[in-house]
């Protein structure tokens, strides 16, 4: 499944890694410094803050003038933007951290533009026997429907999303929650270990604790398993 209609990306700076991955991903880009008027619809829109969280607001308050359907707008932003950002402003619909990976903003746009392609097929991240439909927001292990809250969901994503890097609880922190939450690093601890329960004992190893470290997908337990 890809949609026909382009992603808009605001400025034309952005980095060019995370555009090729869009691109290879099947995404069509839109690259521009300008939002200009077209009658070409737009699917969603990709906006950086690298140059600067002003100069990101006004692009952001551009694309929502410039369309009647309010597409959706995905966020770039430096952590230290976080604190500023106004998230009743309208302005935008998500947002994600700098620097920010291809993979995870394949998951964010899945799920902004669900309902807006034409297409029924379903965006699925599988990892082992674990996959997760980001377009309908359920995750299965061994075809069992995992009951998770929101949270619960948007971390288990993210490790599947970036299975091959260890994150630290803050990184999580900062990554999944996308702000310094309250309840600081026992937030991810707690989150984990509820998720290794609904993952049952069998698939529990799938998270895998590196010591002193944090945190990763580690490998599905029959992937060592050598057959006689």
């Amino acid at each position: 499944m890809m949609a026909t209609d382009p992603i808009l990306c605001l400025p034309a700076s952005i980095d060019p890694s995370l555009l090729l991955g869009l691109s290879q991903a099947g995404y069509r880009l839109a690259v521009t410094d300008d939002v200009t008027p077209s009658e070409e619809p737009v699917l969603a829109a990709l906006v950086s803050a690298r140059g600067g969280l002003d100069t990101a607001k006004a692009l952001c308050a551009a694309v929502r003038n410039s369309s009647e359907d309010q597409i959706p707008v995905l966020l770039l932003v430096s952590q230290s933007d976080v604190s500023s950002l106004d998230h009743n402003s309208g302005l935008f619909d998500d947002f994600a951290i700098l620097p920010s990976s291809a993979a995870e903003l394949l998951v964010r746009f899945a799920r902004l533009t669900a309902g807006r392609t034409g297409s029924d097929s379903d965006t699925v991240v599988a990892f082992g026997p674990l996959k997760i439909n980001t377009e309908t927001y359920q995750a299965l292990i061994d075809g069992r429907v995992l009951d998770l809250t929101y949270m619960e969901y948007e971390l288990l994503t993210f490790l599947a999303t970036n299975s091959t890097k260890v994150f630290t609880r803050e990184a999580l922190l900062s990554r999944v929650w996308g702000y310094e939450y309250y309840g600081g690093a026992r937030t991810v601890d707690v989150h984990i270990r509820r998720l290794r329960a609904k993952l049952g004992e069998e698939h529990a190893s799938l998270i895998e604790t590196i010591r002193s470290v944090g945190y990763r997908l580690g490998q599905p337990s029959w992937a060592n398993t050598t057959l006689s």
